[in-house]
């Protein structure tokens, strides 16, 4: 199989093809065969034609880690749609930028999260359908019930949009909602697969310094090809049947990538949490072992500090990898004494579907290096001024990429691409340096981006919010490290004259606004903030306070 000429609807009907029988999700006792899988995300993709979408429109995602996440994605992908997936710890607020931009004609969400989207929906410029389904659905029982359901209402027909969409009078006013069975019972067949690889597959949205979320358009060909390389790099070529722990988000392009996709690729199987505990993470480690595991170093830390880790059977892990943030050489060290196990540190972004670089899962690797670039990736360090001249081992500069991971741009925003985008070449923004054996070292970031826990936090957001508590004048943002999250988000800030606040009163503000890990853990009071001379917040002196 050639990943870069296959979409994903493709990989995973190949894969149920292959193995029908074989398990391709767990989730919380329940196995779910790739038959399965493949009968309900086509059953999925005949509902959301019926609602409508056609070839390009967007589905929004919005639920933790649940089989209906990764049924909802390659359904979606199967109607021909463009997936955009938001943090299920988004308020209204967060998750109506990101909306607007996208244009989703539906959204599918855990229905406890209808509360936030009944909240954003007055502030979006087209009302979506809303699929609602809960994460106990696919529960053991639930899922049998289901299952059986479906067989007695195989449906030949889809329903038309029409007669989904009606409502009574009384219900004009409010939202389109649907049930997830009650779309999964229409149809066992939609139509004819018309998705190519060079189609957009989904709308990742990052960020940058300006706060401004941006949606990177990956094509099937960018996320098929990168699992593929990826994984490939991590096993050395021997693609057996993995079994690996969905602990990191779905909704996030590094479990998306590695953890989701590259496992449906090679027909193994995924163990569903639907967020990181620590203790439930032990135990499906115990019970399923897994082979690979994917975390950010937070979860390292984590396990770390548990007693008796090696009680827990981790000894079936052949390689852990490590990104979403910088790895400390303490916590590697530290974990890879206590287990025997290998932890290997890599690098990515959004915008590359994520993974450009890893260090080998053999040999000793090199301490603070984010390795080599993966096959088929071309990696270079040119001069922060000028961005084309490249630069001399040793020598700092910017880090730029080229391969067939990078995306085809951000979604509605020309400039912004065509400054990220020159000749080919993806500038990060991200300052590195390369040494003789050609492995790469991050240096320093030229964003202001915060990470804390693997989570990309962007100062200008969390200001903006602050701005909004009336008894501040001026508020800056940086991040200072964090012995646990990598990163954690210090606010300065600045009180209108003859007011009061406490630090408490300014947290609990945000946090009624904002995610929780955006919310600032730690905020200092000042009569004034360092400023250059045409107004702007000097965040290197904030640094030093």
């Amino acid at each position: 199989m050639t990943y870069r000429t296959t979409t994903l609807p493709q990989l995973l009907e190949r894969t149920a093809s292959k193995s029908p029988g074989a398990t391709a999700l767990v989730y919380f006792g329940t196995r779910i065969t790739y038959e399965q899988l493949r009968d309900h995300a086509n059953r999925l993709a005949a509902a959301l034609e019926a609602l409508g979408v056609r070839k390009g429109d967007r589905v929004a995602l919005m639920m933790p880690n649940c089989p209906q996440f990764v049924i909802g994605y390659f359904g979606a992908l199967r109607a021909g749609a463009v997936v955009t997936a938001a943090n299920s710890m988004y308020t209204a607020r967060e998750v109506t930028h990101q909306w607007n931009d996208a244009g989703p004609k539906v959204v599918i969400s855990d229905r406890r999260l209808f509360p936030v989207i009944r909240a954003a929906l007055p502030q979006l410029t087209a009302a979506p359908q809303i699929v609602l389904t809960g994460i106990r659905q696919y529960y053991p029982s639930q899922f049998t019930q289901l299952c059986l359901s479906l067989e007695s209402s195989p449906g030949t027909e889809p329903s038309k949009a029409s007669d989904l969409g009606s409502r009574t009078p009384a219900q004009k006013a409010g939202p389109v909602v649907h049930g997830w069975e009650e779309l999964l019972r229409l149809s066992a067949s939609p139509g004819a697969d018309s998705v190519t690889p060079s189609d957009i597959a989904c709308l990742q949205y990052t960020g940058g310094t300006t706060g401004t979320s941006k949606g990177a358009m990956l094509t099937h060909a960018n996320l098929t090809t990168n699992a593929y390389l990826a994984t490939d790099w991590l096993t050395l070529g021997q693609h057996g049947a993995e079994v690996m722990v969905a602990a990191l988000p779905f909704f996030h392009v590094y479990a998306l990538t590695c953890v989701m996709i590259s496992t449906i690729m090679g027909g193994g199987s995924v163990v569903i949490l639907p967020r990181f505990e620590l203790r439930a993470v032990l135990n499906v480690i115990r019970k399923y072992h897994p082979t690979l595991f994917h975390g950010v170093p937070t979860m390292y830390v984590a396990l770390n500090n548990v007693p008796h880790l090696e009680r827990y059977g981790l000894n079936s892990l052949r390689v852990c990898m490590s990104g979403g943030a910088p790895l400390p050489v303490e916590v590697r060290e530290k974990f890879e004494a206590l287990t025997g196990r290998k932890l290997v540190e890599g690098y990515g972004l959004t915008e590359t579907s994520p993974v450009t670089h890893i260090n080998p899962p053999t040999g000793s690797p090199k301490v603070g290096s984010i390795g080599l670039p993966i096959a088929e990736t071309e990696a270079r360090i040119v001069d922060m001024d000028d961005g084309e001249r490249e630069l001399a081992v040793g020598e700092v500069g910017e880090l730029v990429i080229r391969g067939p991971q990078v995306m085809k741009g951000y979604w509605n925003k020309p400039v912004e691409t065509a400054h990220v985008l020159r000749d080919g070449w993806l500038h990060t923004g991200d300052i590195a340096r390369k040494d003789a054996d050609g492995y790469f070292y991050i240096v320093d970031r030229m964003k202001d981006m915060i990470i804390a826990g693997g989570y990309n936090i962007y100062p200008r957001e969390v200001e903006e919010v602050l701005f909004e508590f009336p008894k501040i004048r001026e508020a800056a943002v940086i991040g200072v490290p964090d012995s646990y999250r990598g990163e954690t988000v210090k606010a300065f800030v600045v009180l209108q004259p003859s007011t009061s606040a406490t630090a408490d009163e300014i947290i609990a503000f945000c946090r009624s606004r904002l995610a929780a890990y955006k919310v600032p853990r730690m905020v200092v009071f000042r009569d004034s903030l360092p400023k250059s001379s045409v107004g702007k917040y000097l965040r290197r002196e904030l640094r030093n306070l």
